[in-house]
């Protein structure tokens, strides 16, 4: 028999992540998956899983569960307190939470979202390939609420607890590379100067499907309509009030908003722990 896992407290926002369901774009289906990666690989490594076996992913204020048996987890990403049963339990390497006991994943001190990883995986059905929670197009297991209960896969071999981990702060100042876009040449050669010189910083509005900005707006030198075309993870769209929106992994894949420039993915996993108000910089990449 296997663990599950009852909802105590589902906070802000708690969904299911994997890797993701890349390959279904021209289905109308976004990739999704954890928006900080590494921090889910390494969460998995830490325990023994497959290093894309699903687990929670929470926002803000994190979440509480209650298994059903004894069942050993790691929560990373964002830095928050832990605790088992009331008890201070470590942040960032395995725990065992025995059965009956409160898992408390508390508010992230720095940060946006935390990881909560149990040993076996979380074990929802996959749909496409993937247990991720799709927040745009509603595929997968719906975003956790008080009381819902997910079941956990079968337990891997432990593994030799490591002393410490290698856990990436949350970035003071989220730098992004950028390569220009398709649509660069829908801006002025002012616009794509203030892109990569201008300060930025993280909107309240952002979310999974996108990080919005705020700072000042990219002038446009042609006023056309642009027939929806096809949009990557990381793509970096200007709607009309002119400031740089940087697609996640909730995007939708298709839009009818210029491109001028894109995030390469591997930096897009600092994005994702970027609190609202934090300083963003664009830089062309390979400078």
């Amino acid at each position: 028999m296997t663990a599950e896992l009852t909802t105590v407290r589902s906070g802000a926002l708690t969904t299911v992540q994997d890797a993701g369901r890349p390959g279904h774009a021209h289905l109308g289906v976004p990739r999704s998956g954890a928006l900080d990666a590494p921090a889910v690989r390494l969460a998995n490594r830490l325990l023994g899983n497959d290093p894309d076996a699903a687990v929670l992913e929470t926002t803000l204020t994190g979440c509480a569960l209650r298994p059903d048996r004894d069942v050993t987890v790691v929560v990373g990403g964002a830095p928050c307190p832990v605790t088992v049963g009331g008890r201070p339990a470590a942040w960032g390497l395995p725990v065992r939470v025995p059965a009956g006991a409160v898992l408390d994943v508390g508010t992230a001190t720095a940060g946006v979202r935390s990881y909560v990883a149990v040993a076996g995986g979380v074990a929802v059905e996959p749909v496409l390939g993937s247990r991720s929670t799709d927040l745009l197009s509603g595929l997968g297991p719906d975003p956790l609420r008080d009381g819902d209960v997910v079941a956990v896969g079968a337990a891997p071999r432990p593994v030799p607890l490591p002393v410490a981990a290698p856990w990436p702060a949350p970035v003071a100042e989220l730098v992004l590379p950028v390569r220009l876009g398709p649509r660069a040449d829908w801006f002025s050669p002012a616009a794509l100067h203030t892109l990569t010189s201008a300060a930025y910083r993280v909107s309240p509005h952002s979310n999974r499907i996108g990080l919005r900005t705020e700072g000042p707006p990219l002038r446009r030198v042609s006023d056309g309509e642009l027939p929806s075309e096809g949009m990557v993870l990381g793509a970096v769209q200007v709607p009309p009030d002119g400031r740089p929106v940087v697609f996640l992994h909730d995007h939708p894949t298709t839009g009818g908003y210029p491109v001028v420039a894109v995030v390469p993915e591997p930096a897009l996993a600092a994005a994702a722990q970027a609190v609202a108000g934090t300083p963003v910089r664009f830089t062309l990449a390979g400078r």
